[in-house]
């Protein structure tokens, strides 16, 4: 059963303290080795790792146009439809992030400047795990498209017959993925980072996982760019008395059901509220599908906080620093200055978690584990670079060529002074 806290510290350091453990020494080795295999021994790795993880023994990893078509044409007809509706929402928002060049002309000779250049490569990993997740192709390739990129691969693991399922290739398809590959776990995340005969190398790699994929992007780091670091999903409600106790519980397993190490929090100004999320909580998960996930997540990493009022609760919000933050009050927009941490945040009572997971249009690729106290959510930004530039006439130059030596001087690095006052 999900507990109570009257003290918000010792609720804030367990739900914080759940993410120190998820990356274990063993899974360090694992995936290091599962990379140093997969560089050295390429499709051959592959093949091997899949029939072992997957239990598919593949000719070839990379889908064909033959296959897409075919899963696009099983697909329920109205979930194409949702599909497509979920995508306009999604692109209308993720246009508004595009970044302009800018140019600084100065009359003194001097020209600056910054010009957006989009990654040429990107790799999006899609989980196959316990569900399939079509509204993560969309939230990752999308904004890569409006970014202009102009190579979006794409990994998932296939089933044990070596199929992809046809909603994850009908999203990839309606969102404009350009190659599909069947593999998935680290050996996926090596791939694209290094390259094999099959598979091309990325220059980024986004796109979330378990705790192998989470690892093995962080070891490929530097060689390629990621996303960020994603843990498990969490969820934090700030609610206030005059809320259905049944909605807010139902918000809390919107999340726990995702993995046993999700969190979800209520916090709440209201003794009663609190307890009666307590009970029914206990009555909706017994009714649940994924009811042993949620049981886990619940029972492990679900918290409720009773704060002395609403400010309060934010206060202790953006400690914890959620994934998701629901406001659920009768004046949301009052307290939204408030939140300094959270990835991304439902104003009012009738804005389930749900509708970012999948529609509303902002991206549900989020900082985990708190780590929305310093980064943000999948976005354009993540597909582009920013690179400046420089222009100097020889009038320009002369003006401040003096000031420049000086300076190098300062920091002991003559070649840099003597670079300056080359030019005369």
């Amino acid at each position: 059963m999900i507990r109570i806290y009257d003290s918000d510290k010792m609720a804030i350091d367990e739900i914080i303290d759940r993410g120190e453990t998820k990356t274990s020494a063993e899974i360090e080795k694992i995936v290091s080795d599962v990379i140093a295999t997969v560089r050295r021994d390429k499709d051959e790795a592959l093949r091997a790792y899949t029939k072992k993880f997957d239990k598919a023994d593949l000719e070839s990893f990379e889908v064909t146009q033959e296959e897409i078509e075919e899963a696009f044409a099983s697909v329920d007809k109205k979930f194409l439809e949702v599909l497509e509706k979920a995508k306009e929402n999604i692109a209308e928002f993720h246009k508004r992030q595009v970044r302009n060049n800018f140019t600084i002309n100065e009359s003194s000779g001097v020209i600056l400047g910054q010009k957006i250049i989009p990654i040429e490569k990107v790799g999006v990993y899609v989980p196959g795990g316990t569900a399939p997740l079509p509204s993560t192709v969309l939230m990752t390739v999308i904004p890569a498209v409006i970014a202009g990129v102009t190579e979006i691969v794409m990994a998932t693991p296939p089933n044990s017959e070596g199929k992809v399922n046809p909603v994850i290739l009908a999203a990839a398809k309606i969102a404009g993925v350009t190659k599909i590959f069947k593999m998935g776990g680290a050996q996926a995340i090596a791939a694209l980072a290094y390259g094999t005969e099959s598979i091309p190398c990325v220059d980024k790699i986004v796109g979330p996982g378990n705790a192998f994929v989470a690892e093995a992007k962080k070891q490929v780091y530097g060689k390629v760019g990621i996303d960020m670091i994603a843990g498990p999903s969490d969820i934090c409600v700030v609610a206030d008395g005059t809320n259905d106790p049944a909605v807010v519980a139902a918000d809390m397993l919107s999340q726990a059901e995702h993995d046993k190490l999700a969190a979800a929090v209520l916090i709440t100004d209201s003794r009663e509220l609190a307890e009666n999320v307590q009970a029914e909580i206990e009555k909706q998960i017994a009714q649940l599908p994924r009811e042993e996930i949620a049981r886990v997540s619940i029972d492990n990493n679900g918290k409720i906080i009773v704060a002395s009022s609403i400010e309060k609760a934010i206060e202790i919000s953006n400690a914890v620093a959620p994934e998701h933050l629901e406001i659920c009050v009768d004046n949301p927009f009052d307290y939204l200055n408030m939140v300094k941490n959270a990835g991304s945040v439902f104003l009012g009572k009738y804005c389930p978690e749900p509708l970012g997971d999948y529609f509303a249009g902002p991206n549900h690729t989020l900082p985990t584990n708190g780590t929305a106290r310093f980064s943000s959510p999948l976005s354009v930004d993540d597909y582009i670079k920013k690179t400046a530039f420089t222009y100097y006439t020889a009038d320009a130059l002369k003006n401040v060529s003096a000031d420049v030596a000086y300076f190098a001087r300062q920091e002991q690095l003559e070649a840099h002074a003597r670079s300056a006052e080359a030019r005369g």
